[in-house]
């Protein structure tokens, strides 16, 4: 693709973020929320033309970019000091909202087999991707990959409100409410976007519990390949499809981390990226923002969002409960 393709839609983003931020400083708001904000209002107002789009969905890249960047103000020793507890809370938690959801969908409301894995693999791993990937390997139609999908978008919508509202009236610490986001929320962007939103040290803690769910995906896609391929509905992935869906920045993440680690970037350095990814991650959630479409999100089955929705009351309130025990 060219940049002269690219570049209207990538003007739109940096206005966008400029604005984020210049109403933000202004009026006392989150820049981060802001900046989804106007996106939103793009999307579901005068919406995105299409000479606008190519540069506008690039978001995805510029929030891996920030992430990557964000492991350079990260030490593995501040990792470590409660990295294998979130490690056995992420495991626990994933395995308990696909239980949640598998039940809900077949047993209580009678959902297709193929729809409640979808579902119950956006729930647990990384939302809209995840729902992409299981759904090659159990060879899921396309309207059930549609509504599973715009189930997922429409919590993603829900959350990014929700969360930080949350976490305020609870007076939740930084910590907490960074694993909380990232082990229960769907979706990256939004999980580093409510993040960041609640404070630097709980963006960083829902970023990195995040990614080690999205880590994960090539687990849960295995596992349902087995099983469907035992049912005979589904095939065996191969290694450049799991490759393909492993979110590759993860490892570009930890990289920064290493070298951070070390010692090899200054103050200094260490100073100008944070202001660095604080920009691409600006650039992102506009982006990000117009993705939730309101028309889009109407054409969301009833059924699979009262299953999504009673999963995530659940599986949040065990999540934080167990959050509070153990920090």
């Amino acid at each position: 693709m060219s940049a002269y393709r690219l570049l209207p839609g990538l003007v739109v983003l940096c206005l966008g973020a400029l604005a984020a931020r210049a109403i933000g400083l202004t009026v006392g708001l989150n820049h981060l929320l802001v900046a989804i904000a106007l996106g939103f209002a793009l999307a579901n107002g005068p919406g995105v033309p299409d000479r606008l789009r190519p540069g506008i969905e690039t978001h995805k890249l510029w929030l891996g970019a920030g992430i990557v960047l964000m492991g350079a103000s990260l030490t593995l020793e501040a990792i470590l000091e409660v990295g294998a507890t979130v490690l056995l809370v992420v495991a626990l938690v994933i395995a308990v909202t696909i239980v949640v959801v598998e039940v809900l969908s077949r047993n209580v409301f009678g959902l297709a087999e193929q729809l409640g894995s979808l579902l119950a693999a956006g729930a647990s791993i990384c939302g809209v991707s995840a729902v992409v990937a299981v759904a090659g390997a159990i060879r899921a139609r396309e309207d059930q990959i549609a509504y599973a999908a715009a189930t997922v978008l429409l919590f993603d919508a829900i959350t990014i409100v929700v969360y930080p509202i949350v976490g305020g009236l609870l007076g939740l610490s930084d910590v907490v409410f960074g694993v909380w986001a990232g082990v229960s929320m769907f979706s990256t962007g939004p999980v580093v976007a409510v993040g960041f939103a609640y404070s630097e040290v709980a963006g960083q803690w829902a970023t990195m519990t995040k990614l080690s769910r999205n880590a994960l995906i090539g687990v849960v896609v295995l596992a349902y390949a087995s099983y469907y391929a035992q049912q005979g509905e589904g095939g065996r992935p191969s290694i450049g499809l799991l490759w393909a869906e492993f979110p590759k920045f993860v490892l570009g993440f930890i990289a920064l981390v290493v070298l951070a680690s070390a010692g090899v970037f200054s103050p200094a350095q260490e100073a100008t990226i944070e202001n660095a990814y604080n920009w691409l991650f600006l650039l992102a959630f506009v982006g990000l923002g117009t993705e939730i479409r309101i028309a889009e999100l109407r054409n969301t089955g009833v059924t699979p969002a009262i299953v999504v929705l009673v999963s995530l009351l659940l599986v949040s309130a065990f999540s934080l409960a167990l959050l509070v025990l153990l920090f």
